[in-house]
């Protein structure tokens, strides 16, 4: 079972930004799963608008939109992840003979969550994250739902999607936007500590990269 992202913990939901649909009703490539809808990639996107920081992030912002809006990779590499029973992959976008965007995913039995990190000048600058959370497992059937003496099947409409913004500047995390109520997202205390999950896992990503 793969955890949503550390920062959802003990918040409250707020309403969802308008824009593209957070999910899309196509089916998972591995066929052993049985989820109807996955995560959609931001493409076509831009960012939310905001007075907070503005010109810190004006540059993080127009890039996230310049590579999201490429149609046409000069090269697209996959990695089989295998952090869990139900599987995952991590794609890697090129342009220009540079690597532009990672995309992951991660599969469980009762979440799947999407990250997209997105490069300025071969540094992290943006990372946008996703994480949807079932109702109940995805296995969960009619069949399960009596021998568990449960009122309710895997229903996606009822899944909970929560989403995570992240601005980067030279390496370190200026400003988090979350879909959540997290108490002080702009403290100093709650932003390094972020940094410390999103960048470890960005910089492994780029060394299964170079391990190909």
């Amino acid at each position: 079972m793969i955890c949503v992202f550390a920062a959802i913990t003990g918040c409250e939901i707020k309403d969802k930004p308008s824009g593209q649909p957070a999910v899309a009703s196509v089916p998972v490539q591995n066929a052993a799963r049985t989820d109807t809808v996955i995560l959609k990639e931001a493409r076509n996107e831009e960012d939310y608008p905001q007075e907070y920081l503005a010109d810190k992030l004006k540059p993080i912002r127009t890039n996230f939109k310049r590579i999201n809006s490429i149609s046409t990779w000069a090269f697209i590499d996959t990695i089989e992840l295998q952090e869990s029973a139900e599987g995952g992959e991590a794609v890697y976008y090129y342009q220009d003979g540079k690597l532009q965007k990672i995309i992951t995913r991660h599969f469980g039995e009762t979440s799947q969550r999407l990250a997209e990190y997105y490069l300025l000048d071969d540094r992290i600058s943006f990372v946008l994250e996703k994480s949807y959370a079932y109702s109940r497992p995805v296995y969960h059937d009619s069949t399960a739902m009596k021998e568990n003496n449960d009122t309710a099947t895997s229903d996606m409409d009822k899944s909970e999607i929560i989403e995570a913004r992240n601005y980067f500047q030279n390496g370190k995390l200026l400003h988090q936007i979350h879909s959540q109520d997290c108490g002080a997202p702009w403290a100093d205390e709650y932003l390094r500590e972020e940094q410390s999950r999103i960048v470890p896992e960005f910089e492994r990503l780029l060394k299964l990269a170079k391990r190909k």
